[in-house]
């Protein structure tokens, strides 16, 4: 085992990185059928993959289904894991954020609700910019797009672009004014345009 390793940019001691190589450790356990390894594990990371889950999915109930999901793939997949390739808490944390976004792409198929009623309910048509994202780019691009926005535009984007929530409803998800919804919609929409290269 390494006696040093970096952690962002900074050679430190492997004592230093003590949790961070014991989520490695403890996926390599795992991995080899280590039912206590994996208990261990849950307490530790539950909580913060919860917290990833409910983030982007809001809804707890789902968040709930999600979280036991992810565990169970990591129960499952924990031998794809590479300790020199990666720390073990970014893996576990990447795969929760991959399947609550597939939570939230499933739950937007199933209410059959398309991007652009998704625009429309925004009501900002008076800017223009929700008929040139509709028509410019797709819901790929969009996603990585939103990754660029600051949290709040991100959150209420989100809901809007993927959940198919209106303004108000939006506004009482996240606990805010409708006027503050509204303007950081507008505000993360005309972001969204420049980022995505869409004129006007």
């Amino acid at each position: 085992m390494l006696e040093r390793m970096v952690i962002d940019g900074v050679d430190v001691p492997e004592g230093g990185a003590e949790h961070v190589d014991h989520v490695g450790q403890l996926l390599v356990q795992v991995a080899a059928g280590d039912q206590s390894a994996f208990g261990e594990l849950y307490d530790m990371l539950s909580s913060r993959v919860f917290g990833l889950i409910l983030r982007i999915l809001v809804d707890r109930s789902q968040s709930e289904e999600v979280l036991q999901e992810v565990f169970l793939e990591v129960w499952q997949s924990a031998a794809k894991f590479a300790p020199n390739k990666g720390q073990g808490r970014s893996w576990v944390l990447t795969m929760a954020h991959r399947r609550a976004v597939d939570r939230v792409r499933s739950a937007q198929a199933s209410t059959d609700r398309d991007v652009r009623a998704g625009f429309r309910d925004m009501d900002v048509a008076h800017d223009g910019v929700a008929e040139q994202v509709e028509l410019k780019i797709d819901g790929a691009r969009v996603t990585g797009a939103l990754k660029t926005l600051p949290e709040t535009q991100r959150e209420a984007l989100t809901l809007a672009y993927f959940g198919g929530y209106s303004q108000s409803e939006i506004a009482a998800l996240v606990g805010a004014p409708l006027g503050t919804v509204k303007t950081r919609m507008r505000d993360g929409l005309s972001r969204l345009r420049m980022e995505m290269g869409v004129t006007t």
